[in-house]
């Protein structure tokens, strides 16, 4: 990672008057993750719409891989693979005859093997022959992906792919993802409204809401901007009476466990060395540092503004 592929610089787009995007600017890098992250309304459909090419903005500038979308749509779109929704299967084709009927279009050399690879790249080789239309969600979403990556893309934008998946659909696919970058080293710009399903996949995040970029960075990065204080649930046999233990205050009490206020992550050393001295220590957990409480943390500190 390092060399910058994808930059939006203060881009608008409104539809009938109503504007989605609002001054967005921000970049992706080669190589990484980026999880796009907002609810079901604020701009990311649009976002990759226009990085696609396929509307334009009304004001600012896109580069996608070195390319103009507006002027050069074609060339971006000959580097860039996108997963929508609906995936844009032919259900009453079979998994193969899909794969070799978009390798015509777009042009692929080879076309057999390449789907065969994909196929087997997303643990669909023994479903080559079966109907698209038989597919659980899981299967489609990751059939997809293949058709996305079938003339070898260099991004690949990837529009709530988890949705309407179950758990452990969602598991397997954020795998797949995962395995994809690393194997082929694609760019990722994967938007969706579910966090907690992407906290562990992306190296970097971007948050935004109607339209504008709330804020930007890595989950430590995160993290250590906006987790002021610091809330650690202990589970203990320690026992104590008043709101506070060895000076570092009680914030809640339960049966086998005690949730502490502490300023700063270098106190969490201290208090479990006191701890451990009395009772013994059997988890401990930091609150409120997962992506989702920090999204929450961070809209209601920009509502403020």
């Amino acid at each position: 990672m390092g060399k910058e592929l994808i930059r939006l610089d203060k881009i608008d787009k409104a539809f009938s008057g109503t504007k989605v995007i609002d001054k967005l600017s921000f970049s992706v890098q080669k190589g990484e993750i980026l999880g796009f992250l907002g609810p079901n309304g604020s701009g990311k459909t649009t976002t990759i719409r226009l990085l696609n090419g396929v509307i334009s903005p009304d004001a600012g500038h896109i580069w996608v891989a070195g390319f103009d979308p507006v002027t050069s749509g074609n060339e971006v779109r000959k580097r860039c693979g996108v997963l929508t929704e609906s995936a844009g299967l032919y259900e009453n084709m079979t998994a193969l005859d899909n794969l070799l009927f978009f390798a015509e279009l777009y042009g692929v050399r080879a076309p057999l093997p390449r789907a065969k690879t994909l196929l087997a790249d997303f643990g669909l080789a023994d479903a080559a022959q079966k109907k698209v239309g038989t597919f659980s969600t899981g299967m489609k979403k990751r059939l997809g992906i293949a058709k996305a990556l079938l003339h070898n893309p260099e991004i690949l934008f990837l529009d709530e792919p988890t949705n309407g998946l179950d758990p452990e659909g969602a598991r397997d696919l954020i795998n797949y993802i995962k395995d994809l970058n690393r194997k082929y080293q694609v760019t990722i710009l994967l938007a969706t409204h579910l966090l907690k399903q992407v906290q562990d996949l992306c190296h970097r995040f971007i948050f935004i809401h109607q339209g504008k970029l709330l804020e930007s960075g890595t989950l430590s990065a995160l993290e250590a901007k906006y987790l002021k204080e610091i809330s650690l649930n202990i589970e203990t046999e320690l026992e104590v009476t008043g709101n506070a233990f060895a000076g570092y205050p009680i914030l809640r009490k339960r049966p086998g466990s005690l949730q502490f206020q502490l300023e700063k992550k270098a106190d969490i050393p201290l208090l479990l060395k006191e701890i451990l001295l009395v009772a013994p220590v059997y988890t401990v957990e930091i609150l409120g540092r997962d992506l989702e409480s920090l999204y929450f943390t961070i809209r209601g500190e920009k509502d403020e503004i």
